[in-house]
């Protein structure tokens, strides 16, 4: 396993990290007992970096975490790195629900969820545009809030260390490194959404932000193992937020049709170097970008996550390969993604 500088935080984080959404819901049935055996999993190939958030089973993913980190050795313990994130718990996402009060109400069961005396890192959960830009409030609300004061004022008062944003848009990532304190940025970044690496990652290298690479595999498209005929549990966001019917259509599937994505991944297949999966493959591709500290796909299954760890490891991707992802991309999936995000 490689490890990344996190920004100015001084951690170095695995670049091929955990992230804990399909532990918690929203992808199926899911047992307890193997999410744990594929947390352990995460650890023991050298994992040092988890992702989760409040909203993730209603909590259910945090607790889990915090079982694992009780069932670890002491020496394992102090290493794990768990970032968390807020905001998505509001009934409708308004700049004015990022208020002091519910910041620290979520930030206080975050704590609880994670049997933690200070979270690691909190991300701002997608929240909307305006909160990054005052001054597009909706006349109609209240002015927003000054949240990053708030989240400093959190810092201050030792319930977080540091804190960061989840983010739909590009420009939103843009707009938030701007803030002086702000450490990570999470943003959609695969194969089949390249365009963060175009306008995105020299502002955050020079504002020394990490990046985050969420839907590193495009929601099990980029893994080579999904077909035309494969389907999908009623609670898996993959059949109900298919067309964006629960939140933003980006985050299923990376807004990519489901066939043309298909599509693309086969021809992709040519590409692949002897040996390798295509999960680890497209895991690889995401580690290419120096601006990217970590990619954090998600495991159900110890053999999901063993498989996705060895991308860390595998020799650079030529030129060539670099190339044919590109052109893949700009003929089958720019059309449809580019100009969204």
């Amino acid at each position: 396993m490689q490890y990344r500088q996190l920004g100015r935080t001084g951690w170095k984080v695995s670049d091929i990290s955990f992230g804990a959404w399909a532990i918690g819901g929203a992808w199926g049935s899911v047992s307890d007992k193997e999410s744990l055996a594929a947390l352990h999993q995460a650890v023991d190939c050298g994992i040092n970096f988890i992702d989760t958030a409040d909203v993730y089973g209603d909590g259910r993913s945090e607790r889990l975490i915090a079982q694992l980190i009780a069932e670890l050795k002491q020496s394992e313990k102090s290493k794990i790195i768990v970032a968390t994130k807020a905001g998505r718990l509001l009934p409708r996402q308004t700049v004015e629900g990022y208020n002091r009060q519910n910041l620290t109400t979520w930030v206080e069961d975050s704590l609880r969820n994670l049997s933690a005396d200070s979270l690691d890192l909190l991300q701002l959960h997608c929240p909307p545009s305006a909160l990054y830009d005052p001054t597009e409030n909706d006349p109609t609300e209240n002015a927003g809030p000054e949240v990053f004061g708030i989240l400093d004022d959190l810092v201050r008062a030792g319930k977080i260390r540091y804190y960061g944003v989840s983010v739909e848009k590009i420009d939103e990532a843009l707009k938030a490194v701007e803030f002086p304190n702000l450490q990570t940025v999470q943003i959609i970044f695969n194969c089949f959404r390249q365009r963060p690496a175009e306008q995105f990652f020299a502002r955050a290298k020079q504002k020394q932000v990490g990046i985050l690479a969420r839907v590193p595999l495009a929601s099990g498209l980029l893994t080579g193992k999904l077909r035309s005929d494969s389907t999908f549990a009623a609670d898996d966001h993959r059949s109900f937020n298919r067309h964006g019917e629960a939140f933003d259509v980006g985050e299923t599937f990376s807004g990519v049709d489901y066939n043309v994505g298909l599509e693309a991944v086969e021809e992709m297949r040519a590409l692949l170097p002897a040996g390798v999966s295509m999960s680890q493959f497209a895991l690889r591709w995401i580690l290419m970008f120096d601006a990217v500290t970590c990619a954090i796909p998600g495991g159900k299954r110890p053999e999901q996550v063993a498989d996705n760890c060895q991308a860390s490891d595998l020799p650079p991707l030529t030129d060539e390969v670099m190339t044919g992802v590109r052109r893949i991309y700009d003929e089958k999936i720019r059309p449809l993604v580019q100009n969204r995000w």
